[in-house]
């Protein structure tokens, strides 16, 4: 019989270890990563045991009579170990329903791993919302590489490339957030009306405690920054979490040279290159310029999903 019961501040070893060894969980899932913005959520995550053993664990924060699988993070849903299967997930999901109910709360708002980022296959938890009746009320479209078999460079991203090179740039690793940040901050004011998520003081600490999974990769001319990503690294995706190009980056091809340089660099290493969504309202706006960049780099569509389950 599966139990359910909320995570405590001092199970996060447990925790910790149970996300490291699970078969869909990422560094994001980590309670340092978690809880660098707990002021900002009221933590509702849940630990499942069946008898003694830990078989599922769902990150969540709560939102008045709502919960959401995460509502700080861009994914969230049930993390498990390679044990579950599809059986013993409907029991997880029979036990998490009782658990809300007798917490007063009304809706679940899920949002599932993508595919991209499962180390086995993981889909368990689609079929239980699926027998629930969870409605689908979100569909985000992203673009990711098959590094392993990458579709070339469009003509267009190649020539930008040449020409960063032709005019000096190069790309390298920085620590500078705070610099990067204040470039993406007047990118996003001047062409999107927006601001940055992270401040570069909180990804400066997010990178100090994740060395091996937050890096910044920057184009400079003459040492000045001009173009730049952010990736954050998992076990076999790196996706690109910010992605900043000045205006003088964009006259001298600064970003194609940052993109084909991680490509390029990560091609050994990782399976997916993901360069994050390019919807808005809910997914019902496609933005046809974005993600048309991204798909002269070699990507394709992976979906991002939301659902909706009653209590």
């Amino acid at each position: 019989m599966i139990n359910a019961r909320f995570y405590k501040v001092e199970d996060k070893q447990i925790w910790d270890n149970f996300i490291n060894e699970s078969k869909n969980g990422t560094f994001m899932l980590n309670r340092d990563y978690m809880d660098y913005h707990s002021d900002r959520f009221k933590d509702f995550s849940i630990m499942f045991y069946d008898d003694d053993k830990l078989v599922s664990v769902l990150p969540a924060s709560r939102h008045g009579e709502e919960v959401r699988s995460h509502g700080g993070l861009t994914y969230g849903g049930m993390v498990t170990n390679r044990k579950m299967n599809a059986s013993k997930m409907l029991e997880v999901f029979d036990a998490l329903k009782v658990f809300l109910k007798e917490n007063n709360v009304k809706k679940l708002i899920y949002k599932a791993i993508p595919s991209v980022y499962h180390k086995y296959p993981s889909d368990e938890d689609l079929y239980a919302l699926f027998r629930n009746d969870a409605k689908l009320v979100r569909r985000d479209i992203s673009t990711s590489i098959l590094l392993t078999d990458k579709i070339p460079f469009s003509e267009l991203r190649k020539r930008g490339a040449k020409k960063a090179i032709k005019n000096g740039l190069i790309v390298k690793q920085s620590d500078d957030f705070d610099g990067y940040i204040e470039m993406l901050a007047k990118i996003l004011e001047e062409y999107h009306e927006a601001k940055p998520v992270h401040s570069g003081e909180e990804l400066s600490k997010l990178a100090s405690n994740f060395p091996n999974n937050i890096k910044l990769f920057c184009a400079f001319k003459d040492e000045k920054m001009v173009a730049g990503v952010v990736i954050f690294e998992t076990e076999q995706t790196v996706h690109a979490q910010y992605i900043a190009n000045s205006n003088e980056g964009r006259d001298l091809g600064a970003l194609d040279l940052v993109m084909s340089y991680l490509i390029n660099e990560y091609s050994s290493l990782k399976k997916y290159f993901d360069f994050g969504i390019s919807t808005e309202d809910g997914g019902r706006y496609l933005n046809n310029g974005l993600i048309n960049q991204k798909e002269m780099f070699g990507g394709r569509g992976i979906i991002y999903d939301f659902y909706e389950l009653e209590i």
